[in-house]
């Protein structure tokens, strides 16, 4: 009797022993179907992201990005999507598209694209491009995109990133060099005295735009409080992304110039450690 006890109890535990490692197998087996399909829509939702950036509707693929941003800010891919993110700001920000934070402004007597662009806080180069403007005409009656929030900008010398943002929202990230030692001033400034192929003034020399020596590359905009220092383009593009400069920050020529056309003076910088 005591043998036949021991049989049943064997019996009973290898039952439960098979009955978990099913129940345990069946588990992952769902676990593993579920993040297929979660996969599956999330290569749906890029697709479609996709389709509509081709079809220059960079507003519904901006909202898709964001959206995949959100739910799934862990995936390996979350890098890759913010860059997407930013980019789809770029190509909103300079399409003629209407979108959150533009207008459609109508000309009227006695104005220009000065006139528009200070009146709004913006910029004529941003004026022109989102308009597809080739000279400074305009007429009475006609429609402009034209950009009315306010972009701030922060410098994070640890990181040698420049964030252009709206309020506390990342817009675009650049990479960038800034001085060697810690020259780069801290503080909160503002830009002003912008300008299109500056000349640079080192030891009393005028070094001119196109002699390569010219250390600013094709654009400058300087701080109202620490006027020997601003942002600026460059001559040795491959010095950005570490501190290398006399204090300045500097960028790529190609994203000087956007940023140039982006911000106007008055824009409030903010340099960290």
């Amino acid at each position: 009797m005591r043998k036949m006890i021991i049989r049943i109890v064997v019996i009973v535990a290898a039952v439960i022993i098979v009955f978990a490692l099913f129940r345990i197998g069946r588990n992952k087996s769902i676990l593993h179907k579920s993040t297929g399909k979660v996969s599956a829509k999330t290569a749906s939702v890029i697709s479609q992201a996709q389709e509509y950036e081709n079809n220059a509707q960079f507003s519904k693929a901006h909202d898709l990005y964001a959206e995949l941003i959100e739910k799934h800010p862990d995936s390996p891919d979350f890098i890759s999507w913010q860059e997407k993110l930013e980019d789809l700001n770029l190509k909103m920000l300079f399409s003629a598209q209407i979108t959150p934070g533009s207008i459609q402004y109508t000309v009227e007597k006695g104005d220009s694209l000065y006139k528009i662009a200070k009146k709004h806080n913006t910029t004529v180069e941003l004026i022109k491009e989102s308009n597809n403007l080739t000279s400074n005409r305009i007429y009475v009656g006609q429609n402009l995109k034209v950009w009315t929030l306010p972009f701030n900008i922060l410098v994070d010398k640890s990181q040698n990133i420049l964030l252009l943002k709206i309020k506390d929202t990342v817009f675009k990230t650049y990479n960038v060099a800034t001085g060697a030692n810690n020259a780069t001033p801290v503080g909160t400034f503002k830009l002003k005295d912008k300008l299109v192929n500056p000349v640079w003034y080192n030891e009393g020399k005028a070094i001119l735009p196109e002699d390569p020596d010219n250390i600013l590359g094709t654009r400058w905009m300087g701080f109202d409080q620490a006027p020997r220092y601003g942002i600026h383009g460059t001559s040795e593009p491959g010095s950005i992304g570490s501190q290398a400069t006399q204090g300045c920050v500097r960028m790529y020529n190609r994203e000087v110039e956007q940023l140039f056309a982006i911000v106007p003076e008055g824009t409030e910088v903010t340099i960290m450690d």
